[in-house]
């Protein structure tokens, strides 16, 4: 049985599900998420940091906060840059359409971030995607999202800069994010 969002979020309301279970909702499936690393909370939160101080009021930082993608998928991001909305978002979860930028921190999850993740994300046609991978030093970047599919796909190393498409001011060193 396929679970949805709907019960899913009641599982969490009645105590079912806590923080302390360390899973997302992944295509009706409640799947165990890995334990962080404190290399992998260091790069969240340094990037984090990062992020808030150069934004501003232009988008929303959120950190292992939930996305609503259709019926049955409410991932768990790492990091996700919003488009601002009044409420902050306390009356409902962000859905694809806020989305301007998704972003996992990889080191034992990096094969089901570049795969299972990405294709969620490619099929709810999310505009960008950002896979920091920690064993390799290494940033890969998904854009462009066509029939369920990433068309384009970048490789950022230590000495790159990426921007993100929606906010080309920013510029994030690939080499801050791992020192």
């Amino acid at each position: 049985m396929r679970i949805t969002i709907d019960r899913y979020q009641k599982m969490v309301a009645t105590g079912v599900l806590t923080r302390d279970d360390h899973v997302e909702l992944i295509e009706g499936e409640i799947l165990h998420t890995a334990p962080i690393s404190p290399q992998h909370a260091s790069v969240t939160a340094r990037l984090c940091k990062r992020l808030i101080l150069a934004l501003g009021d232009t988008a929303m930082v959120g950190v292992g906060s939930p996305v609503d993608l259709g019926h049955f998928s409410e991932p768990q991001p790492d990091l996700l840059l919003l488009k601002p909305r009044p409420d902050d978002y306390s009356s409902a979860h962000p859905q694809m359409e806020d989305v301007l930028l998704l972003i996992e921190v990889a080191d034992s999850s990096l094969a089901f971030d570049c795969g299972t993740k990405r294709d969620l994300y490619s099929h709810f046609g999310i505009a960008e995607y950002w896979v920091i991978d920690l064993n390799s030093q290494r940033t890969l970047v998904y854009l462009c999202p066509v029939d369920s599919a990433f068309q384009r796909t970048r490789e950022y190393l230590v000495g790159d800069a990426i921007s993100p498409m929606a906010i080309p001011q920013l510029k994030v060193a690939v080499s801050d994010l791992f020192a």
